[in-house]
């Protein structure tokens, strides 16, 4: 059997975690601060959109707070009983995350639906404050951009918390306008509903995700029939069977097949070869290879390959 795990990604790894871990603390304390002044105002101006936007916030903390430990739980060690470390507890943070949105978007539906059916009297003065929360969103949202959003689901779902928020500040304003200028209550439970919509959507994806990668799901960008092709069309490889490809956690795919291979072809080549083609064209850089001979039975009675 041969076993190749490329480590020079780590540096890299580290690189961003660092990064990240930097940009979630300080984007948890903006979030947290001003959620406090937004429940504040809520209150005070009745307004369910600046109330549902305070929820919203205080969940984008705990979503940066647990992203945030996600990350220093995922630094821990490999030990002899969790053999792939931590790593894994970054996506069960996204999937947490992903629940608190549905959440948050059915019980504020409840509320508008109350709303609906009378109408409170709203001060406009909730604009103001959702002017301010507006460029607070924007701010983190910035902030957590020059992370790893577009690779890491920890991150991801933390900024779609934060984009929820920031459509909640934009609703809250348009609401004020219109109560400023029409004395339209019912805007406030309207804006609160399609803002709703929009943070019950992302909620929906970021669960997707998680469960994907905690299903060992493979990752969106890798073709497993061509990399199954491309492998079978190494010099020296008779058959390739038993292949899997999945994540360990965002950015961190894994690769392991059986490859059935000619006579008198040199194994150690061909290992390098594989690594190679799989870490350079499917970008997988940690790779387990079981190498059979043709003339070996392994591969007829393993229970799992195809």
């Amino acid at each position: 059997m041969g076993h190749s795990h490329e480590h020079n990604h780590s540096q890299g790894h580290h690189h961003h975690h660092t990064s990240n871990k930097r940009v979630l603390f300080w984007s948890f304390v903006t979030i947290f601060t001003f959620m406090i002044v937004e429940a504040i105002g809520g209150y005070l101006t009745n307004s369910l959109a600046l109330l549902s936007d305070a929820g919203h916030m205080l969940s984008d903390a705990a979503a940066l707070g647990l992203s945030l430990l996600a990350f220093k739980i995922g630094e821990k060690q490999a030990t002899s009983d969790k053999t792939y470390g931590y790593k894994r507890f970054e996506i069960i943070a996204a999937f947490i995350n992903g629940l608190t949105l549905i959440v948050i978007s059915l019980y504020i539906f409840y509320e508008a639906y109350h709303r609906f059916l009378e109408p409170p009297e709203v001060s406009a003065g909730m604009m103001f404050i959702a002017i301010i929360g507006l460029f607070v969103n924007i701010l983190v949202a910035w902030m957590l951009m020059r992370g790893d959003s577009h690779d890491n689901l920890n991150i991801k779902s933390a900024l779609l918390h934060v984009f929820g928020d920031l459509l909640g500040s934009v609703g809250a304003i348009i609401a004020g306008i219109l109560i400023i200028l029409f004395n339209w209550n019912i805007a406030d439970p309207i804006a609160s509903v399609i803002v709703s919509a929009l943070i019950l959507f992302s909620g929906v994806r970021i669960v997707r995700d998680s469960l994907h990668i905690l299903m060992e799901g493979k990752p969106a960008n890798i073709d497993v029939t061509a990399l199954n092709d491309s492998i079978g069309k190494l010099d020296g490889i008779a058959d390739v069977h038993d292949l899997h490809v999945w994540s360990i956690t965002s950015e961190f795919p894994a690769l392991s097949c059986h490859v059935v291979v000619k006579n008198n072809v040199d194994r150690d080549q061909l290992l390098i070869n594989i690594n190679n083609l799989a870490k350079n064209t499917f970008h997988i850089s940690h790779c387990t290879i079981q190498v059979e001979g043709e003339n070996t039975s392994i591969h007829s009675n393993c229970d799992n390959c195809d």
